[in-house]
């Protein structure tokens, strides 16, 4: 029996409309809430109803080195610009030998902020970029 180790490194892969953007070594905010609203029910002392009411989804930041998949991400951000469509998108959860360890797919997704690297030649760090995504649930 082959083990695959779950604290192997990770990398994230995302498409949108089937269209890669490319890999990500970051990604944060794959959540959801639910908000529950609680209901007494007249004579029954031993529990209070939790009842679902909305659902909020969280924005996604992905994180990378620059790349020459930056342009990609420039001109979907700038497609915006001319008229909001909103696309369905994939995330792919990737370990180090490429093969998959999770997916998720997004429904209505928008490009919500890019924060490019700080060009400061006396910083030695690496110069990355951050795309922050809206979203309007998950999908298969």
């Amino acid at each position: 029996m082959t083990r695959k180790d779950p604290g192997s490194s990770i990398w994230f892969s995302l498409a949108i409309d089937g269209e890669s953007l490319g890999y990500f070594n970051g990604c944060e905010g794959l959540s959801t809430q639910v908000e529950v609203e609680q209901r007494q029910e007249g004579g029954n002392n031993g529990f209070v109803w939790q009842l679902p009411t909305r659902v909020t989804f969280s924005n996604i930041r992905l994180t990378r080195p620059l790349t020459p998949d930056t342009a990609k991400v420039a001109k979907w951000i700038s497609s915006v610009q001319t008229g909001v469509k909103r696309p369905t998108a994939q995330i792919s959860a990737l370990r180090a030998d490429g093969s998959l360890v999770a997916r998720w797919g997004l429904i209505d997704v928008l490009p919500v902020s890019w924060q490019g690297p700080t060009l400061d030649p006396g910083n030695l760090s690496v110069a990355n970029e951050v795309l922050e995504i809206a979203h309007h649930g998950f999908t298969d």
